[in-house]
């Protein structure tokens, strides 16, 4: 008698962009999938057409996915991806809590700060991993989804990581490893505290923010106030040139719509708390100023509530 070999499975928290494209090619490469979330658009779009994802060559393709808002259908996941907007990492710690084994390990790859904090106070920090990636994608509607192109996934060493960083190289991510990620999680934090709040505001993609001196100028100022609170706080980014950086990341992506401009135009909480709100508060922990980071987070927090209202008009 012939022994099957079951395939190996992931657990994905979150319905979104990222969660999708993550999803997509997980399947694609065999792996077997299971997306837990709570918007019931995106629940809905994805139990009937599964995880459309179009390449960036424009070929679309269908990949089927398991789908759940009942974490307790996922009881016992050894492997589990975090890919909900920061605002969500407590409800996301909360139902891992019901559904992560003893001896699983859920990795995060958000945005912003505090996300780990968050997982570790429920999970423990022997059941947590930390990463940052650089894959981006554009929901074009709920459960399809395009690929803003490649990048790099980057993960803490923490045990039990090699199996999961495994099932993502087997999905064609290129991944990497470092002993210091805390660099890495502020280099990123800089990059998208200086371009998503101004695409957000502005409502236009990313390459367009470099099109005017004043645009550039408050880039510029982002990365800098940026890079003054890492290095008070004794962190490294993982770059000598912020403004470089940042200027070659938004032309690079020109094309895309950051993830805050989707969040705005759909009428959604924006992660702005998490990216400079997080900034200022580390500032003021620190004694350093941060206006250019201060004024943004408040001018986005202002446009989330007049959109609200707008809403409810």
């Amino acid at each position: 008698m012939i022994n099957e070999i079951s395939a190996p499975s992931i657990l994905i928290v979150g319905t979104g962009a990222v969660a999708s494209l993550f999803a997509a090619r997980l399947a694609a490469s065999g792996t077997d999938v299971t997306m837990l979330g709570s918007w019931q658009p995106g629940l809905s779009a994805l139990r009937e057409h599964g995880v459309r994802l179009v390449e960036a060559d424009g070929s679309e393709h269908p990949h089927p996915v398991r789908v759940t808002a009942d974490p307790q259908v996922c009881a016992g996941t050894q492997h589990a991806l975090v890919l909900v907007k920061s605002w969500g990492t407590g409800r996301a710690a909360e139902q891992l809590s019901q559904c992560l084994s003893g001896g699983g390990l859920a990795l995060t790859l958000q945005n912003g700060l505090g996300n780990l904090e968050t997982l570790v106070g429920k999970l423990g920090a022997d059941r947590v991993a930390l990463g940052v990636t650089t894959y981006g994608a554009n929901l074009i509607e709920p459960g399809r989804v395009r690929s803003a192109g490649e990048g790099t996934i980057t993960l803490s060493r923490i045990a039990g990581i090699e199996s999961l960083a495994g099932l993502l190289q087997r999905a064609g991510f290129q991944v990497e490893f470092t002993a210091d990620p805390s660099g890495l999680i502020w280099g990123k934090l800089a990059v998208n505290a200086a371009i998503n709040p101004l695409t957000a505001l502005l409502e236009v993609p990313n390459g367009a923010l470099l099109e005017l001196p004043t645009t550039r100028d408050l880039m510029g100022a982002v990365a800098r106030e940026t890079a003054a609170v890492a290095k008070a706080q004794g962190i490294h980014l993982p770059y000598t040139d912020p403004v470089l950086v940042i200027e070659q990341v938004a032309r690079r992506t020109a094309a895309n719509r950051s993830s805050m401009l989707q969040d705005v135009t759909r009428g959604t909480p924006t992660e702005i708390d998490a990216i400079n709100g997080a900034i200022v508060r580390a500032a003021d922990r620190n004694n350093l100023p941060a206006p250019v980071n201060r004024t943004l987070w408040q001018l986005v927090k202002a446009k989330e509530h007049s959109r609200a209202e707008r809403q409810t008009d």
